[in-house]
């Protein structure tokens, strides 16, 4: 089975796909490729202020990243993490007035022009506690997920692997049609 990656660069049509990460904003889904084919497939948050990889942007960054560190491991669901440490805070799914870096930290590096500034901006993918704000573009330019979801992710993910993030920016609302004008 072949998988078309928009943006995937010398790959041939007749080749197979290495394993990566998938993220498509427009959709806000994260879907986890082995071998060609779709293994996992989980909703997440991209940024609220749209994509792109300027400097204190706060944007998620687009193009081909790869996994260059992780954090987390063994770690209970809703575990506060600060710099890459448990803080020793546990919190549950929408905790009130809260939004750190929760459960587990999949962090990126651009292997691009256009995304060279990935590591130096922190991004990651990540737990949070807002959990039913998931689905949305929320984030400050990380890539929020279920903690139960980062968990999964989190094992299937090795150091290296491809991460692709796609899409025009343009997010599709839980019916399925476009949400143009908020973002023209």
């Amino acid at each position: 089975i072949l998988l078309g990656l928009a943006g995937w660069g010398s790959l041939r049509a007749e080749e197979p796909c290495p394993d990566a990460v998938v993220i498509d904003v427009d959709s806000q889904i994260l879907k986890v490729v082995k071998q060609g084919q779709e293994i996992a497939k989980y909703p997440v948050s991209t940024s609220k202020f749209g994509l792109g990889d300027e400097l204190h942007s706060y944007k998620t960054p687009v193009g081909k990243l790869e996994v260059c560190a992780k954090a987390g491991t063994q770690l209970p669901e809703g575990a506060v993490l600060k710099h890459g440490r448990f803080t020793g805070e546990i919190l549950p799914p929408n905790a009130p007035g809260r939004d750190p870096i929760v459960t587990r930290m999949i962090r990126l590096t651009g292997t691009e022009p256009r995304n060279k500034h990935a590591f130096a901006r922190g991004i990651f993918i990540h737990g949070t506690p807002e959990e039913k704000r998931i689905g949305r573009p929320v984030s400050w330019g990380c890539i929020r997920m279920k903690s139960k979801d980062v968990v999964e992710l989190y094992k299937q993910v090795e150091i290296g692997m491809p991460v692709v993030i796609q899409g025009s920016g343009r997010v599709k609302n839980r019916l399925g049609a476009w949400v143009s004008s908020l973002w023209s």
